[in-house]
């Protein structure tokens, strides 16, 4: 729930962009909910928050474990496009640092295969390091992405 809170705090703050005016979590889409739904001047911009603390060697992957559910929300994301809105899936990382994100190929390829889909068909994909303190958690700064194989 940590990246949750953390993305809907960051968002209502105008961190993700200025112009969102409301933050709406576990917002229904089809047959999927998604975990924010953020009305902008342009219109409503569908958001999937993914908690990353799988690391290796300074990079980091999600999944961590097989997640059918992360798959059937990327096809929700990309569904909601041809609608008219926007859809982005924010990797939140939680730690301080790392090198890039990249989908975790070898514990999921089709995750992998479905994220790479997706950002083709104009997802935004994003990935964000926190801060972490014993008792606080607060969005960082942005992490290269790699998608390619």
């Amino acid at each position: 729930q940590a990246p949750n809170k953390v993305f809907a705090e960051w968002a209502a703050a105008g961190g993700f962009r200025p112009d969102v005016t409301a933050v709406r979590s576990e917002y229904v889409y089809g047959d999927s909910r998604l975990d924010f739904c953020l009305e902008t001047a342009h219109g409503l911009h569908l958001v999937e928050v993914k908690g990353v603390t799988l690391e290796r060697d300074g990079a980091v992957y999600f999944p961590d474990a097989p997640t059918e559910r992360g798959i059937k929300h990327l096809h929700g994301l990309v569904a909601c496009l041809a609608e008219g809105y926007e859809g982005t899936v924010c990797f939140v990382i939680q730690m301080e640092q790392a090198d890039f994100f990249a989908p975790n190929d070898l514990t999921h390829p089709a995750f992998g295969q479905a994220l790479r889909a997706a950002a083709g068909a104009g997802v935004q994909v994003l990935a964000l390091c926190c801060s972490v303190a014993p008792d606080c958690l607060s969005m960082g700064q942005p992490v290269p992405v790699r998608l390619t194989l």
